[in-house]
């Protein structure tokens, strides 16, 4: 597969919009946890899955589904981040109010620097488990087309 700018943007897209809806979903308490955890270990799937589905890209190589799986995870938390971050600390700030107290006690502490460099390491995370079930996709998806 040749990774052309229109499936670059396309994967962008896609995980932005799942970071952005899990940023706003991750505030809810209980559930939280749950979508913090589908971000950084589900959201290669995903976006993989979506665009087969679509014809928008055909997997024909390992190293095309641990990219894949890298750009999608990365660039999904940091989209997570420009909505999970602030929206905590405003609500930690002017009503007191959290979904995981010690996560807003530790952002609306925190320097802007600090935050940055938080943002930055948990997307290297993300996208590093999301490579790895990037290449769990590829290798499933292969095993159902073989059946």
């Amino acid at each position: 597969m040749n990774f052309d700018l229109t499936l670059l943007r396309q994967i962008s897209i896609l995980s932005v919009f799942f970071g952005v809806i899990l940023g706003f979903v991750t505030l809810i308490p209980f559930i939280g946890t749950f979508s913090l955890t589908f971000l950084i270990c589900f959201i290669a799937p995903l976006v993989i899955w979506i665009l087969i589905k679509y014809g928008c890209m055909s997997l024909s190589s390992i190293k095309d589904s641990i990219i894949t799986g890298a750009l999608a995870g990365f660039i999904s938390y940091l989209g997570f981040s420009l909505i999970f971050i602030p929206v905590t600390v405003l609500l930690y700030k002017f009503f007191g109010i959290s979904s995981n107290q010690g996560i807003a006690m530790t952002l609306n502490n925190a320097s802007f620097f600090i935050l940055a460099v938080l943002s930055v390491f948990m997307g290297v995370l993300s996208a590093t488990v999301n490579a790895f079930t990037g290449f769990l996709t590829f290798y499933v998806l292969d095993f159902m087309r073989k059946q």
